[in-house]
């Protein structure tokens, strides 16, 4: 695995004009939150030695490295997913990139769920904390001792002053960002009405397929983690409704509109 890292980091670096200090990684119909990054270069992840491509709608499979205002970033237009039959590492194996090339911080969005009655299709929530029911960790195995250590804390995964900055940022643009609790469960199959009420109780505010094992491998890296997610659908266990992919696109996409101008007044305030 580090033998792999080390390839693809090399194989970046011998391409780009500077290091990122920046890491995005954007999810389901989110990709445009990159559209006022200043691309100097846009890499396919099938060029990328041992990046596994991206299958899923709404996610462009493309690896951007640019300036979003006066910070060098790099971009994941799409990411990777255990549902696609990706190991942990697979799906983690972007984060070892990024902190390799140097980046400090990881942002990460992606669609999700809302179990909180009180929240509403299209808004958004900066992940305070998660709960992890993969039942995958990407640190299993020898521990990679260059990155970090074998039992990495996890009593603040999620930023507390970039939330705070995030938070401030957000009033500033007359935004409302909720807070709450991400649950990350396998997929692809949606949640059943009694699943949505256990992940509820189980102190969840939102549900997806994606961010904790991206999440899990940044903190072991030493990455500062800001993670938003869009809203796109509301989950009442007493009143389930049917939703498609196509439908958590186009809601996601709306999200972009407002997620993209927040994730670069935060960007621009580091």
């Amino acid at each position: 695995m580090l033998q792999k890292i080390e390839e693809a980091a090399d194989f970046l670096l011998a391409k780009i004009p500077f290091p990122p200090r920046f890491g995005l990684i954007t999810g389901t119909g989110l990709g445009d939150i990159t559209r006022n990054v200043e691309v100097h270069l846009r890499i396919p992840y099938p060029e990328i030695p041992h990046f596994p491509s991206a299958t899923t709608m709404g996610h462009k499979g493309t690896l951007v490295f640019g300036r979003l205002g006066k910070q060098s970033v790099m971009a994941m237009e799409g990411r990777f997913h255990l549902y696609e039959g990706y190991s942990p590492e697979e799906v983690t194996f972007p984060v070892r990139v990024m902190a390799r090339l140097g980046v400090e911080f990881l942002i990460i969005s992606s669609a999700a769920g809302g179990l909180n009655p009180l929240f509403e299709p299209a808004d958004i929530m900066a992940v305070t904390d998660h709960i992890n029911l993969t039942a995958r960790n990407p640190l299993l195995g020898a521990n990679l001792d260059s990155f970090g250590p074998r039992f990495p804390d996890m009593s603040q995964v999620y930023d507390p002053a970039l939330i705070q900055l995030a938070t401030q940022k957000a009033m500033e643009l007359g935004v409302s960002l909720k807070e709450g609790v991400y649950v990350g469960i396998l997929g692809p199959s949606l949640e059943t009405p009694a699943e949505t009420r256990f992940l509820r109780m189980a102190g969840a505010d939102a549900v997806g397929m994606s961010t904790v094992l991206e999440v899990i491998t940044a903190v072991h890296c030493g990455l500062r983690v800001l993670a938003i997610v869009a809203i796109t659908n509301v989950n009442l266990p007493d009143r389930m409704k049917k939703i498609s992919i196509e439908d958590v696109i186009a809601t996601a996409g709306k999200v972009g509109v407002k997620l993209a101008p927040l994730v670069e007044k935060v960007v621009g305030s580091l």
